[in-house]
């Protein structure tokens, strides 16, 4: 479902893939270029008011610091997750330690939710034009 986003969110948005932390750049790096069952991945994606760590079409991914094991973050991301999940996303939260010491299980994980979700490919470029 497409949902326009708070414009002002773009230059943040920008912002936040220059400074990622290790763990969304080694993710980063193993989802990039349809790695994962050929879907496109983006990352630092405003949605509604919110910019999801990575996204593709039906699945938003947020690698979460330990500043998000406080009460306040605990409790604005059980707010984004279900503004999220109202738009029929699926959200996945793994922590910065889980993705840089078990990065294998956690790209199952993601492999295991968008086989679940069935999660059509990107189609390639077509080449000439109709």
């Amino acid at each position: 479902m497409w949902q326009p986003y708070d414009h002002s969110l773009r230059g943040v948005s920008q912002k936040l893939r220059k400074q990622m932390t290790d763990a969304e750049r080694l993710l980063w790096s193993r989802l990039r270029g349809k790695q994962v069952l050929g879907l496109q991945f983006y990352r630092q994606k405003p949605i509604g008011p919110y910019v999801a760590d990575f996204f593709c079409p039906g699945l938003v991914i947020e690698i979460d610091g330990s500043q998000h094991r406080t009460a306040e973050h605990l409790e604005s991301d059980a707010a984004r997750d279900s503004f999220l999940t109202g738009l029929g996303l699926t959200v996945l939260r793994f922590d910065n330690r889980q993705v840089l010491l078990e990065t294998e299980a956690v790209l199952e994980r993601i492999f295991e939710i968008c086989r679940e979700r069935r999660i059509p490919p990107v189609p390639p470029f077509s080449t000439g034009g109709t």
